[in-house]
């Protein structure tokens, strides 16, 4: 199979108690997939509940991934990346991916370069992608092609939302009107989000860590209040139908 000695002693230190040849089936159906054994080995290393998987469960998430298109090259990467796909049911992989199709309108070939780009997707909440991406397509007006290759989704919602608002709040970036213009050239989305946050603060913000540090408390403060108010305007709301209903009964 190609293994070293030394790599065969770390083989099986994971999941100890399993038996010999249920190990051995997991390895031959990551090896049939194409992985090399130091690939198999960090696979297993990363996402060592594999090993307890059956093989024929192995080889249906793996079906399931080539009718994506994925191609062999990309599935290699992908499961090298992101082994811990294996474990994840067919129905949530689905739930993925009809979302990127059915909710963010991404093309077949997008949808199979999301996952090749950012495999960790599929372990995220359907709504939550969902979400990230109307973020960036109806509030900062990003389109399709370019949140694909942005690096969009390897970054949480609330960084790439701070970071957008303190761009807007310095005048660096407006929300493109309805027939997509602004005033100002506009950063790109990768620029904001696929960079760190050094990198950002220098060549994009042009502002100090301090002032981002301070604005994003500040942020967090607000958006707080926010809630604060909503949740009281529920209250009252359904203070006001119980006081209502009273009277009503009242009458009665």
């Amino acid at each position: 199979m190609g293994f070293s000695n030394a790599q065969i002693m770390e083989l099986f230190g994971l999941q100890p108690k399993l038996a010999p040849q249920t190990r051995l089936a997991v390895v031959s159906e990551l090896l049939l997939l194409g992985l090399d054994a130091d690939s198999t080995l960090r696979a297993l290393q990363k996402s060592p509940e594999v090993l307890r998987m059956t093989a024929q469960q192995l080889r249906h998430r793996a079906d399931y991934l080539w009718r994506l298109d994925l191609g062999e090259e990309n599935l290699q990467q992908v499961v090298s990346h992101c082994p811990t796909i294996f474990t994840l049911s067919l129905k949530k992989i689905d739930a993925v991916v009809r979302v990127f199709k059915e909710k963010c309108i991404f093309t077949a070939d997008q949808v199979t370069e999301i996952l090749h780009r950012y495999s960790n997707v599929l372990l995220e909440e359907p709504h939550d992608l969902e979400y990230k991406f109307q973020y960036v397509h109806f509030r900062m007006g990003v389109k399709h092609k370019a949140v694909v290759k942005s690096g969009l989704f390897r970054t949480p919602i609330a960084e790439v939302k701070n970071r957008h608002i303190f761009l807007e709040r310095l005048g660096i970036y407006q929300t493109p009107d309805k027939k997509g213009q602004t005033q100002i050239v506009n950063p790109k989305l990768k620029e904001i989000v696929g960079v760190s946050e050094r990198d950002f603060l220098a060549k994009i913000a042009h502002s100090s860590l301090e002032e981002f540090e301070v604005f994003k408390k500040l942020l967090a403060r607000e958006e707080g209040e926010g809630d604060q108010d909503i949740a009281s305007e529920e209250t009252d709301s359904a203070s006001e139908r119980e006081g209502k209903r009273s009277d009503s009964e009242e009458g009665n």
